[in-house]
């Protein structure tokens, strides 16, 4: 199945995005996060638009060929879901079914709880439902002693907060190599350690005090050469201020999820793909998971043997899960 590409302008913003399946399918649109693009989701599209759904990808604001703004505050999720809701409308169809991974996450959750009618269920991977919120009482004090790490492996959080100049500059010095160390597969013997993004604030960033990601050879078990460099060339063209600016609007967000009809719970079909050797996004053994079960009324949750970059580390198994879910839970839905 052919993958399109599609641009949507407004008077308020840019949406470029891919698009596979016929025009008359349901929308299954998948939202990307940090630092990613709609070529994240290139395993989903052509599977699910084969399917028979319109499988759509966005690039967020701030990424790719969508609009780019000057101000942190402009990456809140509130205009963000409100960039979905827009796409939504120009694909001419009340609901859809959302899919999220890593920044993606909160925003298809924020959907689902703010916008319950234009969604038919929701779909997350590796961030669960008001993780990021809730985060830092979540922490898992038995592998990050509060003495030593107060921020837990969200610490990486707190220095976009306190040198967020720094964290921006150090990403920018080399792009095609920040692409290769940050795209790369979990592991089993990661698991139980503390997380690398639990002490950039003592190291003095992401990558210490050399100032530039370090010269890894390429993960191709994440990446191609050519992704890579699609990758690289966007960020390149953009820079980090918009994808990095995403972690800079903590009490926005918080605020906009209060405000979230029913206490914010949510009854409409929800799935959650657990990344097994995700470190950073541990769901595993900690408690981060905890709000999303009290929460969710109809929660399915699947585990899967992969670190962070799940869709493009496993996708079989994202793809088998989702398709599973999808036919159990939506048969009506399906066009084939």
């Amino acid at each position: 199945m052919d993958i399109t590409e599609h641009t949507l302008r407004t008077a308020r913003h840019t949406t470029h995005y891919l698009a596979s399946g016929p025009a008359e399918g349901t929308p299954l649109i998948f939202v990307h996060g940090w630092p990613e693009l709609a070529i994240s989701w290139r395993h989903q599209l052509p599977v699910f638009g084969a399917l028979g759904f319109r499988a759509i990808a966005p690039d967020m604001r701030g990424y790719g060929r969508s609009s780019v703004y000057p101000r942190h505050e402009d990456y809140a999720l509130e205009p963000i879901v409100a960039d979905m809701l827009e796409l939504l409308d120009h694909l001419g169809a009340d609901r859809a079914l959302w899919v999220g991974h890593d920044w993606g996450s909160p925003v298809v959750w924020s959907l689902a709880a703010h916008h319950a009618q234009r969604c038919h269920g929701v779909a997350n991977l590796c961030v669960p439902y008001n993780a990021l919120t809730e985060r830092l009482s979540l922490i898992d004090r038995g592998l990050y002693p509060e003495a030593e790490y107060p921020y837990g492996q969200w610490d990486y959080m707190a220095f976009y907060q306190e040198n967020f100049a720094k964290a921006v500059a150090d990403f920018e010095a080399d792009i095609p190599a920040t692409v290769r160390a940050l795209f790369r597969r979990g592991s089993a013997e990661a698991v139980g350690k503390p997380a690398r993004t639990a002490a950039i604030r003592r190291a003095g960033g992401r990558f210490g005090g050399a100032g530039r990601a370090p010269d890894l050879p390429l993960d191709t078990g994440v990446l191609t050469p050519e992704e890579a460099s699609q990758y690289a060339a966007a960020l390149a063209r953009n820079g980090f201020f918009g994808p990095d600016s995403w972690y800079m609007n903590h009490a926005a967000n918080a605020a906009y999820a209060a405000r979230a009809p029913h206490g914010g719970r949510l009854a409409l079909p929800v799935l959650f793909l657990h990344g097994a050797y995700d470190t950073t996004c541990e769901t595993m053994t900690s408690r981060l998971a905890e709000p999303m079960r009290r929460d969710c009324a109809d929660l399915a949750e699947v585990v899967v043997a992969s670190g962070h970059w799940m869709a493009q580390e496993q996708p079989r198994a994202v793809n088998a899960a989702l398709a599973r879910w999808l036919g159990a839970r939506f048969p009506q839905l399906w066009r084939v």
